[in-house]
């Protein structure tokens, strides 16, 4: 089953899974932590192979462990798009992902910047559809958080992340409460 995005794309709907939140992920900041010195980071084997990104020595293999013990259906929502699934998912154990693919520049795109909305925030609602979602990202503004209150009558986290440390211990606890609950 599937139903027509807002956007113009189509979400595809999977009988019974309304029950579980989307969890939609990005990548830089909360998975690859950056912000402080290069040498301040601890690096995790194996090294990136020389064709790879060589921020991907940062990503913590325990991340997937975290992730997947999280209530939720997990969506990478990165610029990364299936990258992710290809370059992170194996680091991190876990399976090939749904993948949100990001709509082509629209004139909503000026607006949203002008009022100071993050450009992933009308495609993560539309693929929401409806359902409750948390969303974990390091450039969640009080103006994205305000427009969902606004435009999705589902409950819905927007959990920012500190980009310079990553996904902590506290992280997930908030995560794992919200799920289990949403309100």
């Amino acid at each position: 089953m599937s139903t027509r995005g807002g956007l113009g794309y189509r979400v595809a709907v999977v009988p019974g899974s309304e029950k579980h939140p989307l969890i939609f992920l990005d990548v830089d900041g909360p998975l690859i932590p950056f912000g402080l010195e290069p040498d301040r980071y601890p690096l995790f084997g194996p090294a990136p192979r020389q064709d790879e990104n060589p921020l991907l020595g940062r990503l913590d293999p325990e991340h997937g462990s975290r992730l997947k013990e999280l209530p939720g259906e997990l969506t990478w929502a990165t610029t990364w798009m299936h990258d992710a699934n290809d370059s992170l998912a194996p680091r991190l154990g876990l399976p090939t992902l749904p993948v949100l693919d990001w709509p082509e520049p629209s004139d909503a795109d000026d607006f949203d910047v002008r009022i100071g909305l993050h450009w992933k925030t009308r495609p993560l609602l539309d693929h929401a559809a409806g359902r409750p979602f948390a969303w974990i990202d390091d450039e969640i503004t009080a103006v994205d958080r305000d427009w969902v209150s606004g435009h999705h009558s589902e409950p819905a986290l927007l959990h920012r992340v500190d980009p310079r440390h990553g996904l902590t211990a506290a992280d997930y606890r908030a995560l794992g409460e919200w799920l289990r609950d949403p309100r």
